[in-house]
């Protein structure tokens, strides 16, 4: 007996047809949890490839796509493409996905942050719905606001997205001047013009370190913190770019984190800037007997590497420092991003603050 054949589904240009979201925020984790190697990581941009070629990739381990173009030709709506992503990542590659569907980039991603691992929620587009959708999120929940906004906002009550929205946009601009005012109010009634950009540089890149057991050694902490900045310079000067600003979150055995922010004193990748900005921000937080469960790093700003300047010194240390760093990287690119490491990753205490984690000879191949 032939299966009756699965209607199609609206086209989304048909008159009288509500209009379907077509853009997926895809978070990709191995079965166990663990982040996604680079390699794996570019082979699962491929299978988005399969479907559609409007791809923002989100080292280092998510992707915005646009699917819009794609509906008529797979007949399929977006969950339908979605869920044709979540099976052949798990069956092919070992992954889980877990994707948001919305009608613009902020919808999407909101959706896939409230998603569970694996799962596929979408937000319709209807007015309506995306105002019951947003309207009891905090305000940092929005994509694009940060701690700093969210306090300032929350001083004057605005402490939920749907207090946001229901909010004149000349008080929002009063409080957070008007290009930010008026982003804001855009984004807590659910509207985000901002395209989906092919193959565009990452804005910004992280790196997580989850332990083991909760951990109260300051010492092991600033250990992943070494180990991460390493992996984020490294990263960064492949790809030839720089940052100018660092977070670092600080997630903790009750699941609650903290996250702070530091502008660099100028745009960089170089290994001990970054390491000793992540430093800082470690000993500002001042835990005590914290029991952490993870920390993570993530560059902000990130700018091209030729349109930023280098502050020249005079210290032959620093100029050491970078002909040394510019060897591990060919070291790396030959034998592999495992091969050279700070030797204080291998076990010992890292320096106390201030210092800088490898001068001459500690990197050397």
């Amino acid at each position: 007996m032939t299966p009756a054949p699965r209607p199609p589904a609206a086209p989304p240009d048909r008159p009288g047809a509500p209009r379907q979201p077509g853009m997926l925020h895809v978070r990709f984790r191995t079965v166990d949890g663990t982040p996604v190697s680079a390699g794996c990581f570019e082979q699962l941009l491929g299978l988005l490839a399969q479907f559609t070629p409007v791809i923002e990739a989100l080292p280092p381990d998510a992707a915005l796509a646009d699917v819009r173009g794609a509906l008529r030709y797979f007949d399929r709506d977006a969950a339908g493409i979605a869920e044709l992503v979540r099976l052949r990542a798990l069956a092919w590659h070992g992954v889980r996905c877990t994707i948001g569907i919305g009608a613009n980039p902020l919808l999407a991603r909101m959706a896939a942050q409230g998603a569970a691992p694996g799962e596929i929620r979408g937000v319709p587009d209807d007015a309506e719905t995306v105002a019951a959708f947003l309207d009891r999120r905090l305000a940092s929940a929005l994509h694009g606001i940060g701690p700093a906004t969210a306090r300032a906002l929350s001083a004057y009550g605005l402490d939920s997205v749907g207090r946001i929205a229901a909010a004149p946009p000349a008080t929002l601009q009063r409080i957070l001047g008007a290009r930010t005012g008026r982003i804001v109010y855009e984004r807590a009634r659910g509207i985000d013009p901002t395209p989906v950009t092919p193959n565009a540089a990452a804005r910004s890149m992280g790196a997580e370190h989850r332990f083991v057991h909760d951990e109260l050694d300051p010492a092991r902490r600033r250990r992943a913190l070494l180990s991460l900045a390493d992996d984020l310079g490294a990263r960064m000067r492949a790809s030839g770019q720089v940052a100018r600003a660092l977070t670092l979150t600080v997630r903790y055995a009750d699941r609650s984190t903290t996250t702070r922010t530091r502008r660099l004193d100028g745009p960089t990748a170089h290994g001990p800037a970054l390491t000793e900005a992540a430093y800082a921000l470690h000993t500002a937080l001042g835990l005590q007997r914290a029991r952490v469960r993870s920390v993570a790093l993530r560059a902000e700003d990130l700018c091209r590497a030729e349109h930023a300047a280098r502050q020249l010194t005079f210290d032959p240390s620093d100029d050491k420092a970078h002909r040394i760093e510019a060897a591990v990287d060919r070291a790396r690119a030959r034998f592999g991003t495992g091969s050279v490491r700070p030797a204080a990753t291998l076990g010992r205490t890292p320096p106390p603050p201030g210092t800088k984690p490898f001068g001459p000879g500690a990197n050397r191949p």
